[in-house]
């Protein structure tokens, strides 16, 4: 009985700890694209896109576009923009992601050729805290 008691707190410690880290959502243990210690980052399942980086029924295929929060500095900018020629930044603008004061909106897509190395150098940068994806209403 203790013995299936423990089995069973541990159990659940690592569904909550999954959960708070977010371990799988990027689908890491199915083959996803990207596997870094960073895929905590990625906050949408890349198994949802093909090799071109699109995503949906075949006659309605379309891009994954995503949003993170840059600090407003040069170099952070520089870092970024050498990554990501998807790249699009809005001044002012916190997005859904919640960007602060001193922060720039980034805004990319996966519809670019090794959309998932840019997306795992992207989430590497200890300036990116998070990138999800990006809901246009």
């Amino acid at each position: 009985m203790v013995r299936w008691v423990t089995m069973s707190l541990l159990l659940a410690i690592l569904v909550v700890v999954r959960g708070v880290t977010g371990a799988g959502l990027t689908g890491q243990e199915a083959g996803a694209p990207v596997s870094s210690a960073y895929d905590w980052k990625i906050c949408f399942d890349l198994n949802r896109l093909d090799d071109r980086g699109l995503q949906g029924p075949p006659g309605g295929l379309r891009a994954l576009h995503y949003e993170y929060c840059l600090p407003d500095r040069p170099e952070a900018l520089a870092a970024v923009s050498a990554i990501d020629p998807t790249l699009q930044m809005q001044r002012g603008s916190p997005g859904r992601i919640g960007c602060g004061s001193a922060e720039l909106l980034c805004l990319g897509h996966t519809h670019q050729p090794e959309y998932a190395t840019v997306l795992r150098r992207l989430a590497e940068l200890p300036v990116i805290r998070q990138i999800c994806e990006a809901h246009f209403e």
